[in-house]
């Protein structure tokens, strides 16, 4: 069991890594370029220090066989994720004045039923070459089909956060393999979207806000990217801001516990004898995001709202994020990895052409109007997270002429609760351990169609010149 001086060292040292990993990206300008996030070097840093390189290399050296990280500080990394995810997720809603319905609607449905077909099309392209080519060929666990959206939609903080179930279903590897997979769908889609802006800017077929091509002389940090949706916060003489935005936080949490050990007991006094239990595999981090979303429609009700700051939420969620990012990558086993490399590779292939198949086939159908502006969020949450879609919109569109942000902004209401690290993604997993590849590849892929014909009918054509 770790100590107090364990967990302060593990945190002290992942601030000293995040500093260090600001500096590299300052003084090598392909980071800044390819807007590679200082979570990212700084994770990577310390997987570098750690064990599996540095104490190979060193392996000779009795003082430090284990690398220049402290085996404590690992264990306490390795359980940090799982804490953390749950601060990121309860913050989501918290702060942020919710729309009335028809304007989540009007502004927001194009863009969550965009959203909808790419997750649920990365459940069934995973499972689909998981199922026909990866287990058949390679004897690769069909759990791994799912992986392509617990990544890529879902991000570091999901695959991480995920880590109970992963150890449940004995799959570990698949978390080793997630957070890979989340490095190279982040990495790769804000490359390839900073492409793809360049090339409508230059292209006369494509309508773009941006008039001239990205120059490597902007400066974009993808932590950085926020909302912009913070209100005065209350004047306190007695107690820190800081403090009490901790305590809404806390208090998210403690009603997503309640609502998620209530859904556990009416699944084992209900249906849960005839179906299996499911409910015991589902994380916190889903229902502590419910949980924000009631306690933000109770400040609304009360008139508190108003006194609380989104900035400092944003900060909050900010830094535990960094947390995890750094220290999921320091932690991730490269012989996971190494030992799957095939379905790796494959699957992070597959993923992410779907992910440019939505967006350039798609998009345009389902978004007719500033449809490249909006539909490239989609494409850099799709790929890494909801920020790298921030970044990229406001790299295809600096002033926001095309009101993409507001719509981006709208979609996650109805999106978030479900997929890229909701509910859906939290039961991925058991249920495809419970009821197998086959079936949730029926089901995701009879999804994906219904979300993309639904998306073309009421938005496609009825949307025309109204956004």
């Amino acid at each position: 069991m770790q100590s107090l001086d364990d967990v302060a060292l593990a945190i002290i040292l992942v601030t000293v890594l995040l500093l260090v990993g600001k500096g590299i990206r300052r003084v090598v300008p392909l980071f800044d370029r390819i807007f590679l996030p200082t979570s990212i070097i700084a994770g990577v840093l310390g997987l570098a220090l750690g064990p599996q390189i540095a104490g190979k290399i060193l392996a000779g050296s009795e003082a430090l066989s284990g690398g220049f990280i402290p085996a404590a500080v690992l264990d306490v990394w390795g359980q940090m994720p799982r804490l953390l995810i749950s601060v990121v997720f309860a913050g989501l809603f918290i702060g942020k004045m919710l729309p009335p319905p028809k304007r989540v609607w009007y502004m927001g449905g194009p863009q969550a039923f965009l959203g909808y077909t790419i997750s649920l099309g990365q459940y069934a392209v995973g499972l689909f070459v998981t199922l026909f080519f990866l287990t058949p060929f390679f004897d690769v666990n069909p759990l791994a089909g799912v992986l392509v959206e617990i990544s890529m939609s879902g991000g570091h903080g999901t695959a991480a956060g995920l880590a109970g179930t992963f150890a449940e279903l004995e799959f570990e590897a698949g978390q080793d393999m997630a957070l890979g997979l989340a490095t190279v769908g982040l990495i790769v889609g804000v490359v390839l979207g900073t492409a793809f802006i360049n090339y409508a800017v230059r292209s006369d077929a494509i309508t773009i806000a941006r008039e001239e091509p990205v120059e490597n002389s902007e400066n974009f940090e993808l932590t950085a990217i926020q909302d912009n949706e913070a209100v005065e916060t209350v004047p306190t003489t007695t107690t820190d801001p800081l403090t009490l935005h901790l305590g809404l936080v806390a208090v998210a949490i403690v009603i997503g516990y309640a609502l998620l050990r209530g859904l556990i007991f009416i699944e084992t006094h209900s249906y849960g004898p005839y179906t299996g239990e499911l409910m015991r595999y589902v994380p916190l981090f889903p229902m502590a995001m419910i949980g924000g979303a009631l306690l933000q429609m109770a400040l609304m009700a009360s008139g508190l709202a108003q006194w609380v700051s989104r900035d400092l939420i944003n900060r909050i969620c900010g830094t535990a994020l960094d947390f995890i990012i750094v220290s999921a990558m320091a932690t991730i086993s490269l012989s996971s990895i190494g030992d799957n490399w095939v379905a790796f590779t494959t699957l992070a292939v597959a993923g992410i052409g779907w992910v440019v198949f939505c967006f350039w086939i798609l998009a345009p159908r389902m978004l007719p109007e500033r449809w490249f502006e909006k539909a490239i969020g989609d494409f850099g949450q799709g790929t890494g997270m909801a920020v790298s879609g921030l970044l990229l919109m406001r790299v295809a569109d600096p002033h926001n002429r095309s009101g993409a942000f507001e719509c981006f902004g709208y979609k996650q209401l109805p999106f978030e609760p479900f997929l890229g690290g909701g509910l859906v993604t939290a039961l991925a997993l058991p249920l495809c351990a419970r009821f197998g590849p086959g079936v949730l590849l029926v089901v995701f892929a009879v999804g994906t169609v219904l979300a993309t014909g639904t998306g073309i009918r009421l938005f496609g054509a009825s949307r025309k010149g109204k956004s």
